[in-house]
């Protein structure tokens, strides 16, 4: 992938998007058909028959079974919301668009979209619940992460469940691609050629200056990955929509909607949502279990929560504000340049 990011760039990076989200839907949408039609297109009959799936019975359907305590499941919500609206790899996207015009439908399009496939992976969890089972689940993943393949290779033999893996691989690839472009783009254009060159560098060392950010990125994540290999995707999905809601989106939303924020205010908001949610999941039960085996490292977590974005999130926007009203330099004419670029789509 780290190779394909190096050679491809934004071009190859968004075809591998375009094909993923095709087959992505296309995939969900015939496996949620087959369930339906297997409960004869009778949702309610679907939601009767679970009551018996699974080995938490009737309480499948009722709140608490992943979650015990209301709070974290709030929490968990607030960092799938808010976190789209702050990953990098979907915030690049807005690059690739000639005008506002264009970007504005494309989101309501890609909203749809999205609201469409998240209905649809009812049918996924419901489909693998009643017709792999939950034990054949867990023994052939103990986080989970084969249920979709099981459930397409129950439903529609080797063909479809060979289809459904192509498609999962697809997908890893799209949004490694994405993330590894967005961090190289970011290293490349902000911290190499504004900070550390301050804006005196070539484009060509600029390109150069990505390429190695795409290694190092790569690098770092692969290292990342070896100690979370055994954990549930999903989950650690949530994880980074907390960060991304946390660090990211109050700078996105104090850029839009105050005039008043400024540099030191962006800065401060991103370090204070990205420093308060890494240690409070470094401090959550993610990482810290006194079960052995359960979690990275054996001991007591310091906090109850899993996903920390009910806290980390109002950090980030607390730690926007603070930052701007103790700077207190104000660029009205920036505020206004970026209203005009936002409604017009103008481009210097």
């Amino acid at each position: 992938m780290t190779v394909y990011v190096l050679f491809g760039g934004m071009t190859a990076t968004s075809w591998v998007q375009i094909i993923k989200a095709v087959l992505l839907m296309i995939g969900t949408i015939i496996i949620s058909f087959i369930v339906l039609a297997k409960f004869h297109f009778n949702i309610f009959d679907m939601f009767s028959e679970m009551k018996t799936a699974t080995p938490l019975g009737a309480d499948y359907l009722k709140p608490g079974v992943k979650y015990k305590v209301p709070l974290d499941t709030i929490s968990l919500m607030l960092a799938l919301v808010l976190g789209t609206a702050g990953l990098p790899h979907i915030l690049m996207r807005f690059f690739t668009v000639k005008d506002a015009k264009t970007a504005r439908s494309s989101v309501v399009t890609a909203t749809w979209i999205i609201g469409i496939f998240y209905v649809l992976t009812i049918f996924l969890g419901f489909g693998a619940a009643y017709f792999v089972g939950f034990d054949t689940i867990k023994e052939a993943n103990a986080a989970g992460n084969m249920a979709a393949p099981l459930l397409a290779g129950e439903l529609g033999g080797d063909f479809l469940m060979s289809f459904v893996s192509a498609v999962a691989f697809a997908t890893i690839l799209a949004v490694v691609a994405g993330l590894v472009l967005s961090g190289a783009s970011a290293f490349a254009h902000d911290i190499y050629a504004q900070i550390i060159k301050k804006g005196k560098v070539t484009e060509k060392k600029q390109m150069l200056a990505a390429k190695y950010a795409s290694i190092g990125v790569a690098v770092l994540s692969i290292l990342l990955a070896l100690f979370a290999q055994k954990m549930n995707v999903a989950f650690l999905v949530s994880l980074a929509f907390c960060v991304a809601a946390s660090a990211n989106l109050p700078v996105i939303i104090f850029t839009i909607y105050w005039k008043k924020f400024n540099t030191a205010g962006a800065i401060t908001g991103m370090l204070s949502g990205l420093l308060s949610s890494l240690i409070l999941v470094i401090v959550s039960p993610n990482v810290f279990s006194p079960i052995e085996g359960a979690a990275i490292f054996v001991g007591e977590p310091l906090i109850s929560l899993t996903n920390p974005a009910i806290i980390s999130v109002p950090l980030g926007f607390i730690g926007a504000y603070v930052g701007t009203v103790v700077s207190k330099k104000q660029d009205v004419k920036r505020f206004a340049e970026v209203i005009v670029k936002a409604n017009t789509g103008y481009k210097e």
